[in-house]
């Protein structure tokens, strides 16, 4: 049987219900943040032990991929990824939704999300095999590299501001290195406490990067949130046309997220980044991205959605998993009786093939799903007052970094992390270098420690590093990728010197509370190189280097600093913003309070209370009481049902205290 005989089968009424459904499933979970496309598929693995092994397959690829398209909703509407892969996302796509592009930016990301996860399907059918192999050409030096060329869209989000975006991407490293190290074992910058002996969590330090500065800000002023669109409807037509017109970006975007996704622990962030900085290198308005730019919601989306397809190729092959999905899916595979590996293909090939195009079809059915879901939840965002908004947004945050592991620290973090975040941002040092120091931070690392030990090892450290071919084209890329746009605002104010002229003097001026800041992180880097001494020889490489890094680029931003003169016209107008302050500190301190008595009253308790206070704390319209009424009892059902979602369908044990 032919591989196209395999599509009947794909194609049975309950395969098609199957995929319909684990698409809605995983938009749903991936749009909301916390709820990982890992925690999807390993809650619905049991109930595909009694299915056909093909059907069960197709149910969960189903689910990860709308997962992984799930997450655009979030960083489009709340500027806070849903998963890991939509970090590049929130570049562009919150831009466009402040300015009443929400809708197109929401069909965009359907429409690149497809194409990619098309093509990833694709390469998957026809080309598993010989693609596999490029896996197992990459080494830790490839690793480190790709790493690297990945932090350097800091240069790409950071023009004008790039010192700033290289401490901030030092401080994601050091983020990355709390814990036991990667290689080496070693026990890092835990403060003696336990609860940091797993590490930060990446996805609750994204969650509170990111969003706990935007609810800040909700709260600080009586504008809407997102401003309403002009045009109704997500705006398919339009949309269709600028994705044909940037049909190149769509294709490159793809092809790059299913090359990344076949490279074992590099995964969806790592593809939508380099896709994000490739579409910037390449485009002619270099300077939009960042300001709402469409080609940067295509370029993340298409790579990361062509990443499951990708990602599946090292798993089905060589039983090598790619991402944690890929996994626990495997592991479905083993308990089925299925034998992983090159003979996969001819061995069960009934299996493998009528999944693949169960694949496939999922991935068609997310553009109509995704396309009725983006409509009525964008209109729902921008229905919603302010009031409400504000405490469900900040429910959804504290639900889903406690669900990652069912634990409290983990949402008490992400609060402490998202209230610097939040001083950080306010002085120029912006959350996006942070978050892709700690996502990248170990594969950067043991790549480095690794390639060192083999260096040495061999006396040929530079050789290592310098001298492997695939290494040299990703040292290229990622030169041109750090190069290009310093060349391109060069070219600009050449064509536009009066304009570069006008820039306004204050702007150039000296920046006292940036360089205060950067003496603390010269304190901080000194501290981490000092605890570096007392680790083992290969633990404290890596930790050595950033600390180094951190000093040099702080001391630099401070010296500066002091070359200029003035005040600097970015600093915070705090008597036109009291007021809004006020309620941002208020805020603050409900945050703080709630997950601090998270596990001493329970959820329910402090959920209820945190809800009501941010209710009052966003409210600047003074409604009656019926509408207070109305208020309440939705925020109750909306606690409640979030508590029944969890434990009782997710069956996480959920925090009790006191009172119950």
């Amino acid at each position: 049987m032919d591989v196209l005989g395999y599509l009947i089968g794909a194609l049975t009424p309950f395969n098609l219900m199957l995929a319909l459904v684990g698409v809605v499933l995983g938009t749903v979970v991936g749009a909301l943040p916390g709820l990982s496309a890992t925690m999807a598929v390993a809650v619905l693995v049991p109930f595909t032990f009694t299915m056909d092994p093909a059907a069960g397959l197709i149910a969960l690829g189903a689910i990860y991929t709308g997962a992984i398209y799930g997450g655009a909703f979030a960083a489009i509407l709340v500027n806070t990824p849903g998963t890991p892969s939509s970090i590049a996302t929130t570049f562009d796509g919150y831009p466009m939704a402040r300015r009443g592009d929400g809708g197109l930016a929401i069909t965009l990301a359907t429409l690149s999300s497809v194409a990619g996860g098309i093509v990833g399907a694709i390469a998957l059918l026809i080309l598993a095999p010989p693609l596999a192999r490029v896996a197992l050409a990459f080494g830790p030096t490839e690793y480190f590299w790709l790493a690297i060329f990945g932090m350097t869209l800091i240069a790409a989000l950071s023009v004008g501001n790039t010192l700033k975006g290289l401490i901030g991407a030092c401080l994601g490293l050091f983020l990355s290195m709390v814990g036991v190290a990667v290689v080496g074992g070693d026990v890092r910058y835990t403060l003696g406490m336990q609860r940091f002996l797993g590490g930060i969590d990446i996805t609750s330090a994204i969650i509170g990067l990111y969003c706990i500065p935007v609810i800040l800000d909700l709260v600080a002023t009586r504008d809407a949130h997102l401003r309403p669109a002009e045009t109704h409807g997500l705006r398919l037509g339009e949309g269709l046309r600028i994705a044909w017109a940037r049909k190149v970006n769509v294709i490159r975007s793809s092809v790059i997220g299913t090359v990344v996704g076949i490279l074992p622990g590099a995964g969806g962030s790592i593809a939508g980044l380099v896709s994000y900085a490739e579409a910037r290198r390449s485009s002619r308005t270099p300077e939009a991205f960042g300001k709402g730019e469409p080609d940067g919601v295509i370029a993340t989306e298409a790579a990361n959605n062509a990443t499951v397809g990708g990602g599946f190729i090292p798993t089905l092959v060589l039983g090598i998993p790619g991402t944690p999905p890929d996994a626990i899916i495997l592991g479905a595979l083993l308990v089925q009786g299925i034998k992983i590996g090159p003979t996969l293909f001819s061995a069960e090939a009934g299996v493998v093939y009528t999944f693949i195009w169960g694949l496939l079809i999922a991935t068609v059915l997310m553009l109509p799903a995704g396309l009725l879901i983006g409509r009525y939840a964008y209109r729902t965002v921008v229905a919603i007052p302010k009031a409400m908004l504000a405490p469900t947004v900040a429910l959804l945050t504290v639900i889903g970094s406690f669900a990652i592991h069912s634990n409290v620290q983990d949402a008490q973090l992400m609060v402490g992390l998202g209230l610097i975040a939040w001083v950080l941002a306010r002085y120029g040092f912006a959350p996006s270098p942070i978050v892709l120091g700690l996502v990248l931070g170990q594969i950067a690392e043991q790549g480095f420690v690794q390639t060192c030990l083999i260096g040495n090892a061999s006396d040929r450290t530079l050789e290592m590093f310098f001298g492997r071919p695939i290494s040299i084209g990703i040292i290229l890329a990622a030169l041109l990728t750090l190069l290009y746009p310093f060349v391109a605002e060069r070219r600009t104010r050449k064509k536009t010197p009066a304009a570069a002229a006008a820039a306004p003097d204050a702007a150039r001026g000296r920046d006292t509370a940036g360089m205060i800041l950067a003496a603390g992180f010269v304190l901080l880097g000194i501290l981490i190189f000092l605890g570096a001494r007392g680790m083992s020889a290969v633990g404290s490489i890596f930790p050595t280097t950033i600390a180094v890094g951190l000093i040099l680029f702080s001391l630099l931003l401070i010296g500066l600093g002091l070359g200029l003169r003035g005040r600097t016209a970015s600093a915070p107008p705090r008597e036109a913003e009291s007021a809004g302050n006020r309620r941002r500190l208020a805020l603050a301190l409900v945050m703080a309070l709630w997950v601090g008595l998270l596990p001493v009253l329970g959820f329910i308790v402090t959920s209820l209370a945190a809800f009501l206070a941010i209710m009052i704390v966003a409210d600047y319209d003074r409604p009656g009481p019926r509408t207070w009424a109305v208020w309440i009892l939705s925020g109750v059902a909306i606690v409640l049902g979030f508590w029944w979602l969890m434990a009782h369908v997710l069956l996480l044990r959920m925090p009790s205290g006191i009172l119950f």
